[in-house]
């Protein structure tokens, strides 16, 4: 298993997290974004920066990862695309994206789109509390605990 991260709009503390558990479990992490991120030195955790554009790091992210892999990211299209090619979809606020579930939420992000462009103001995300990273790092722990015993 390998991380993708799409670290265009990772949240700071959802990186922090990543790069622990990337040195702690040995897992290569790999940022994608279309401008340069910090990343602590590590032989785990690499930096790939594309050039700008509409969905150009996550054309990216779908082209290099495989199954099995681990895509972190609130882009809920990318996230499908992760979950199509058989590899797992994470959000920062701890929602694992699957094949139940990834439809569903993608209506409702078409619904909310929709709404959007007829004027209706949906508001955004709330901000991230402890809550919801505490969230992310149980799911990520959960998930490199299961990879790791089927090694």
């Amino acid at each position: 298993m390998k991380i993708w991260v799409d670290a265009d709009a990772c949240p700071g503390v959802t990186k922090e997290t990543l790069f622990r558990a990337a040195d702690r479990a040995e897992i290569e992490t790999t940022l994608i974004a279309n401008h340069s991120v910090r990343i602590p030195p590590s032989r785990f955790i690499k930096m790939v920066t594309v050039a700008s554009g509409f969905d150009v790091a996550d054309d990216e992210i779908v082209r290099r990862l495989q199954a099995g892999d681990l895509v972190i990211t609130a882009d809920i299209p990318l996230a499908a695309e992760a979950i199509e090619k058989g590899a797992l979809a994470l959000n920062p606020r701890g929602e694992l994206y699957t094949d139940q579930n990834i439809k569903s939420i993608l209506n409702m992000r078409d619904f909310m789109d929709t709404m959007r462009a007829s004027g209706v103001h949906t508001g955004g995300p709330d901000t991230m509390g402890q809550s919801e990273r505490q969230a992310f790092a149980n799911q990520l722990d959960r998930l490199i605990t299961k990879f790791k015993q089927q090694k």
